[in-house]
C-alpha cells in the first residue's frame, strides 16, 4: 500500500507558499500595485474602441427588434454622397489648417530661435497664452468680419464700392481651415522651436560658403534637418483639426457645410429623427485605422532620428543671424498674425456683445451699443453649466493628474516588458480623434451599461474627459519622471523608507512643479472643451461652452458674444495662474513623446 502523501501545510496554499519564495518575489516585482490603478484605464480605453467597431457593425437601432449585423454602414461609406462631402470637407479643412498652422507657427519659431529679434519674451508669452483661447471664439470674430451677409468688412467694401456682393466669405471649407490654423499656429509655434533651437548652424554656413542661397539653404538644409519635429507638429495637429467641432460648428453648421465632427453630432443626435449611430461608428472606426497608420508612421521616423542628430560636442556652436533692418519686417508678420488670430476677433466679439443686432462700425452704430445682451442672458442656464464647468475644473485635472502618475511611473520607473504598449494606450486618446471616444462612451452608457444612470449624467462627460487627458498627463510626467535619478529613491530604501513615504517625501515634492502646470492647463482645456461637451450633452451636464454653442444655434448672436466675454473674463485669472506656474512646463510637456 502506497504510503499516504503528507499534507500540504496552509502556509503553501497560498500564493506566496504556493510560488515559493523567489517565485513570489519575482511575481510581487512585476506585479506592482499600480497595475490595479492603470489596468482599468486600459480597459476603458479599448472598451470605448471595440464599442464604436461593434456598433458599425450593427444596422438599425440598436436594442430594437430591427437592429441586426450588417456591413451596409461601411458600404454607406463610400456611395453615400452626404458621407463623402463631409469626409471631404474634413480633408480640406484640416489640409487647410495645417498649411496655415505651419506658415505661420514654423516662421515665427525660426524667427525666434535662430534670428535676433527682439523682444523674444514677448513672444514666448503670446503665443503660450494664445494656446488656451477657445476657437470658437476666434470663429465667432471672424464670423462677424467676412460673413458674406453681415460680416463687418464685406459691408464696408459694399457700401463703398456700391457691388451688390460680398467680395470674400469666410463660410467656406477652405475659410473655416484658414480660422482654424491661426487657432493652431501657437501649437506648432510650441512644438518646433526647441527643434530650430537645437539645430547647428555649422551645415547651413558650409552651404553659404559653397554659394547656396537662403531660399536653398532652408530648402536642401533646414527643412530636412526638422523633418521630425514638423512631422510631430503635422500629426498632431491633424488629429487634433480632423476631429474639431467648434470651427465647423460656428461658422460651417449654418451654411449645411459639414466636417467628421459635425457629420457625427447631426446623427447622433435626435432632433432631426431617429439617431444614425451605425454609419456613424463606421466613419469613427475608418478614423481609427488612419490614425494608427499615422502614429506608426511617425514612430518610424522617430526611430531613425539618428539620421538627423547634428548637435554635437565641441563643434555645436549655436548662432542666430543677424536681421538688421530685417527685424522691423518680422515685427510686422508676427504683429500682423496677433492682429489676425486673437486681437481683431476679440473686438469684433465684444462689439457685436453691445449690439443689439450686429452691423459694422460707425457712427451711428456707437449711439445703439448698451448693455441689454448681458442682461437678458439665461442665468439659469448660465449658472447650471458655470456649476458643472467647476465641477469637471476640478475633478478631471485631479483624476487625470493621478492616473497619468501611475502610468508614468510604470513606464519609466518599473522593468515590465509591457511599457511600451502601456505608454502607447496612454498615447491613444490623442491620436484618434477624441470624438470618438464620445460616440463609444455614448453606446455603452445607452445600450451596454444601460442599467446605470451614466447617459447624459455628469459622471460620463467627466470619465471622457479623465481619459482623453491622459496623453497630455503622460508626457509631461514622463519628462519630469526621467529627470528624477534612481539614486535618490535608492538612497531613501537604504536608510528605510518604505515605498508610500519614498513616494510623499521625495517624488511628491519633485513633481510638484509638473503637477501644478499639468494641473492647470488640464484646467485650462475642460474650460474650453466644446467637442465631447456637445456629443455627450444633456440638460442634466450642460457645461459653458455648451450653453454658448446652444445660444448661438437658436440664432441669438449677440447673446451668444456676450456669454463669450463673460467666458473670457472668468478666464483671466485662470490664465494668469498658469503663465505664474506653468508656462515653462508647456514648451518641453506639449511635445509628442518617442
Amino acid at each position: 500500500m502506497a504510503a499516504k502523501a503528507p499534507a500540504r501545510p496552509i502556509a503553501a496554499l497560498s500564493p506566496t507558499g504556493w510560488l515559493g519564495s523567489e517565485a513570489a518575489a519575482r511575481w510581487r516585482a512585476r506585479v506592482h500595485p499600480l497595475w490595479l490603478v492603470v489596468a482599468p484605464a486600459v480597459l476603458v480605453v479599448t472598451g470605448l474602441l471595440v464599442a464604436v467597431f461593434a456598433l458599425s457593425l450593427i444596422k438599425g437601432l440598436p436594442g430594437t427588434p430591427a437592429a441586426h449585423f450588417s456591413l451596409e454602414n461601411y458600404s454607406r461609406l463610400y456611395t453615400d454622397s452626404f458621407v463623402l462631402t463631409a469626409l471631404s470637407n474634413t480633408l480640406g479643412f484640416a489640409a487647410t489648417g495645417i498649411g496655415v498652422a505651419l506658415f505661420f507657427g514654423i516662421s515665427i519659431a525660426w524667427l525666434v530661435e535662430r534670428t535676433t529679434l527682439p523682444g523674444k519674451a514677448v513672444v514666448y508669452a503670446a503665443m503660450s497664452l494664445g494656446l488656451v483661447l477657445p476657437n470658437f471664439f476666434l470663429a465667432m470674430g471672424w464670423l462677424f468680419l467676412l460673413h458674406p451677409r453681415i460680416g463687418a468688412l464685406n459691408r464696408l467694401f459694399m457700401q463703398l464700392t456700391g457691388a451688390a456682393q460680398a467680395p470674400l466669405n469666410i463660410a467656406t471649407v477652405w475659410g473655416m481651415g484658414w480660422i482654424e490654423g491661426l487657432g493652431l499656429a501657437a501649437l506648432v509655434f510650441i512644438l518646433t522651436s526647441s527643434t530650430f533651437r537645437a539645430m547647428d548652424p555649422a551645415l547651413e554656413e558650409v552651404a553659404s560658403v559653397h554659394g547656396a542661397r537662403f531660399g536653398s539653404r532652408l530648402r536642401r538644409v533646414v527643412l530636412p534637418l526638422v523633418l521630425p519635429g514638423l512631422l510631430a507638429s503635422v500629426l498632431y495637429i491633424f488629429t487634433i483639426s480632423f476631429a474639431s467641432f467648434d470651427v465647423p460648428a460656428i461658422i460651417g453648421w449654418s451654411n449645411r457645410i459639414y466636417t467628421f465632427s459635425t457629420f457625427v453630432y447631426s446623427k447622433s443626435t435626435s432632433a432631426e429623427g431617429i439617431p444614425d449611430y451605425g454609419t456613424t461608428a463606421a466613419m469613427s472606426s475608418a478614423m481609427v485605422v488612419i490614425a494608427l497608420l499615422s502614429s506608426m508612421l511617425y514612430g518610424r521616423v522617430i526611430r531613425r532620428a539618428n539620421r538627423y542628430q547634428v548637435v554635437t560636442g565641441k563643434g555645436y556652436r549655436p548662432k542666430q543671424a543677424s536681421l538688421g533692418r530685417w527685424a522691423v519686417a518680422a515685427w510686422a508678420f508676427i504683429g500682423s498674425y496677433f492682429l489676425l488670430s486673437k486681437l481683431l476677433p476679440a473686438l469684433l466679439v465684444i462689439w457685436a456683445a453691445l449690439l443689439p443686432f450686429f452691423q459694422p462700425p460707425s457712427i451711428e452704430a456707437l449711439k445703439t451699443l448698451s448693455l441689454q445682451n448681458f442682461q437678458r442672458m439665461p442665468g439659469a442656464l448660465l449658472a447650471r453649466g458655470a456649476s458643472h464647468t467647476a465641477i469637471l475644473m476640478v475633478l478631471v485635472p485631479t483624476l487625470a493628474l493621478l492616473l497619468s502618475g501611475a502610468f508614468s511611473w510604470l513606464v519609466i520607473r518599473s522593468r515590465s516588458r509591457l511599457r511600451g504598449p502601456l505608454d502607447f494606450f496612454a498615447f491613444l486618446p490623442h491620436a484618434v480623434p477624441s470624438i470618438i471616444f464620445g460616440v463609444g462612451a455614448l453606446f455603452v452608457a445607452l445600450f451596454v451599461l444601460k442599467g446605470l444612470p451614466l447617459y447624459g449624467s455628469l459622471t460620463l462627460v467627466a470619465a471622457v474627459y479623465v481619459v482623453l487627458r491622459l496623453s497630455f498627463g503622460t508626457r509631461m510626467l514622463n519628462s519630469a519622471f526621467i529627470q528624477i535619478h534612481r539614486e535618490l529613491e535608492e538612497a531613501a530604501a537604504v536608510a528605510g523608507a518604505g515605498g508610500l513615504k519614498i513616494a510623499r517625501a521625495i517624488i511628491a515634492p519633485l513633481l510638484l512643479p509638473a503637477l501644478i502646470n499639468g494641473w492647470l492647463w488640464i484646467a485650462l482645456e475642460t474650460y474650453r472643451e466644446l467637442t465631447l461637451a456637445t456629443v455627450l450633452y444633456s440638460p442634466r451636464n450642460i457645461t459653458l461652452s455648451v450653453v454658448v454653442w446652444s445660444i448661438w444655434l437658436s440664432g441669438n448672436l449677440g447673446q451668444a458674444a456676450a456669454v463669450s466675454v463673460i467666458l473670457l473674463c472668468c478666464l483671466v485669472p485662470l490664465v494668469a495662474a498658469y503663465w505664474v506656474f506653468g508656462r515653462r512646463q508647456l514648451v518641453g510637456a506639449g511635445r509628442p513623446a518617442r
